[in-house]
């Protein structure tokens, strides 16, 4: 499914990944009044227009919740970004660590267990 999110003419980010409402969840582009949380992952030639670019249209768009996950470290982080009463984005955490948050539920994502299987991914293949 099309993951694009329709801000304005001009505006239609598509993120990594989107969690919306059920009430639009097939349509397309998903309506970004829907959206509850944005997540980017970060490849490296677009660091700098996924953490700023794109984080500002989310911001201005209105969406609350904002994650870049960036798998190019040593061990994955995990940036969580909650909108301000300014619509700019204040850093909220960052780790490697196991990350848990309340927003937009309650949910945790187990970083080393991701950096592992990273690793075994990467590691050469053993004869």
């Amino acid at each position: 499914m099309d993951l694009s999110m329709r801000v304005d003419r001009r505006n239609e980010p598509r993120p990594d990944v989107v969690v919306v409402r059920r009430t639009h969840a097939n349509r397309s582009p998903v309506p970004v009044e829907d959206a509850l949380l944005a997540v980017e992952v970060v490849p490296p030639p677009f660091v700098f227009r996924d953490m700023y670019d794109k984080a500002k249209v989310y911001a201005h768009a209105g969406i609350r919740s904002y994650w870049v996950v960036d798998p190019l470290q040593e061990r994955v982080t995990l940036t969580e970004y909650a909108l301000g009463a300014n619509r700019e984005y204040e850093q909220v955490a960052h780790t490697e660590d196991l990350f848990v948050t309340e927003r937009p539920w309650k949910v945790s994502v187990d970083l080393p267990a991701l950096t592992a299987r990273k690793n075994d991914l990467l590691a050469p293949d053993e004869e």
